[in-house]
C-alpha cells in the first residue's frame, strides 16, 4: 500500500509531541510494509535542512519538504477579519509553492491513502481531491478549536479574550467541514474521537494515540525524589501551565519543603521565565536527550489549564516508570485511573497534596510509576497500534 503523509512540519527533531506523534505514525505504516513517503511543509519557525535528519530515522521513508513561511502578519490577519468562511489559524498554513510541489507529486505518483497529519494541512484538501483518487483521512493530534476556546479563558485582557473566541468559531466552522470532507478519521484519543462521533457520524473513525516503542523506552530505575516538567514552552498551553504553577503553587511547595528542587525544561522558554531567579527551581531550555534529562528525577509535574489532543509526555513519562501529577485537562484522552497509574490535580491544594502524597512515601511513589508502565505495555505500544492501524486501512480500501 502506498501512503502520503502530508506533515504540518518536518518531524524533527524528536524533543516534540507533534514530531514524536507523526514519526511515530510513519514508523508504523513502515514496520507494517507500506511503501511510506512523507510531504512536509518546512515552515520558518522550524525549519529543518533534510541533510539534518540522521539516515538511521529515515530509513525506508521518503521525506520530501518544502520551505514555507507560517509567521503571523497583523496585515492578513486584520483581512481575514472580513472573510468569512477562512480561518486564519489554517489559512497561514496555504502556500503556493507548496501546492505547486504537491500537484506534481501527486500528477506523477498514485496513492492508496494520503493522511492529512493535523488539521492545518487540510487546506490542501481540494487539490487532493482534483489530483488523486486516493482515500483522504485526517489525522487529528488536537481537537484545534478547543485548545483557543480554553486559551481564551486564561488571562485578564478582554480584547485578547476576544479575538480569541472570534479565531476559536472560525477554526471549529473549518474543523467541522473539515472533518465531514474526508473518508476516514484517525483522532489521537477516545476524548477526541467523541468531538468527531456527532458532527461526522458517517464517516469511519479509528482511535490511534500515539505509540510508544518499549525496547526504545524502557523501565528506569527509581529516581530521586525531585520534581520536573519537560515540554515544548514554545506552545501557549505549556507557558500558561508553567507559570501558573511557579505563582500559584511552587511558593506553597517550597515553604513545606524548602529542599525540594523543581526543573524546568524544553525548547522555546520565554527568556522572561528563564531570567527569574526562584528558589531552587533550574530552567533548562532545550534538552537534546529527554530519557537522559528524566533519568535522575520521578515526580513529573503537568499543570496543564488548556489543550487539546494527548500529551506525549505523560506517555512517554508512564513508559519509563515516572511519577506522574497532572490536571485533568493535562490527562485527557489518556486512559488512566487517579491514584493508580497518575496523580489528579486541578487546584493549588490539590497539587501540594499530590505533592505531599509522593514525598512522605517513597515506595508508594514508585508503585504508580510501575502501574503506570504496565498500563502503556497493554494500550498503547507500537506492536498493540499497528494491527489497529492496519485494520482499519484495509476496512477504508474495502
Amino acid at each position: 500500500m502506498k501512503v502520503l503523509l502530508i506533515c504540518l512540519r518536518v518531524p524533527w527533531p524528536l524533543n516534540d509531541g507533534g514530531n514524536l506523534a507523526m514519526m511515530n505514525m510513519a514508523e508504523l505504516l513502515r514496520d507494517a510494509g507500506h511503501d511510506v513517503t512523507l510531504f512536509a511543509l518546512n515552515t520558518k519557525k522550524h525549519f529543518v535542512p533534510e541533510d539534518k535528519i540522521p539516515h538511521s530515522i529515515r530509513k525506508g521513508l521518503r521525506l520530501l519538504s518544502v520551505p514555507i513561511d507560517t509567521s503571523i502578519r497583523i496585515s492578513k490577519a486584520l483581512q481575514n477579519l472580513f472573510r468569512p468562511d477562512e480561518s486564519y489559524n489554517v489559512v497561514r498554513f496555504h502556500d503556493s509553492t507548496a501546492e505547486s510541489k504537491l500537484r506534481e507529486l501527486l500528477e506523477k505518483e498514485s496513492f492508496d491513502v494520503i493522511q492529512l497529519e493535523s488539521l492545518f494541512t487540510a487546506t490542501y484538501l481540494p487539490l487532493i481531491r482534483t489530483y488523486s483518487k486516493a482515500r483522504v483521512v485526517l489525522r487529528a493530534h488536537n481537537i484545534e478549536h478547543i485548545i483557543w476556546e480554553r486559551l481564551s479563558r486564561v488571562g485578564s485582557n478582554p480584547i485578547r479574550a476576544a479575538y480569541l473566541r472570534f479565531l476559536t468559531h472560525r477554526l471549529q466552522k473549518f474543523e467541522t467541514k473539515i472533518a465531514r470532507s474526508v473518508d476516514g478519521i484517525l483522532p489521537i484519543s477516545p476524548l477526541d474521537a467523541a468531538f468527531f462521533t456527532p458532527i461526522a457520524p458517517t464517516v469511519p473513525q479509528t482511535v490511534i494515540p500515539m505509540g510508544i516503542d518499549l525496547i526504545a523506552y524502557p523501565v528506569q530505575a527509581n529516581g530521586e525524589l525531585k520534581l520536573f516538567h519537560l515540554g515544548a514552552m514554545d506552545w501557549l498551553p505549556n507557558q500558561e501551565g508553567v507559570k501558573w504553577f511557579l505563582e500559584k503553587c511552587w511558593p506553597a511547595v517550597h515553604a513545606q519543603h524548602p529542599q525540594l528542587p523543581l526543573f524546568l525544561a524544553g525548547r522555546g522558554f520565554p527568556r522572561e521565565l528563564m531570567e527569574q531567579e526562584i528558589p531552587k527551581v533550574s530552567f533548562s531550555g532545550t534538552v537534546e536527550d529527554a530519557q537522559k534529562y528524566m533519568s535522575d528525577k520521578q515526580i513529573m509535574i503537568v499543570p496543564l489549564h488548556s489543550g487539546s489532543g494527548l500529551r506525549i509526555k505523560i506517555l512517554q513519562g508512564l513508559a519509563l516508570g515516572k511519577t506522574i501529577i497532572s490536571t485533568s485537562v493535562g490527562a485527557e484522552g489518556i486512559e488512566v485511573t487517579d491514584g493508580k497509574d497518575i496523580l489528579i490535580a486541578d487546584s493549588t491544594e490539590a497539587f501540594q497534596q499530590k505533592i505531599n502524597y509522593c514525598l512522605e512515601d517513597a515506595s508508594r511513589c514508585s508503585d504508580i510509576g510501575k502501574a503506570g508502565r504496565k498500563l502503556i505495555e497493554e494500550k498503547y505500544s507500537n506492536s498493540v497500534l499497528s494491527k489497529k492501524m492496519n485494520s482499519f486501512y484495509q476496512r477504508l480500501l474495502s
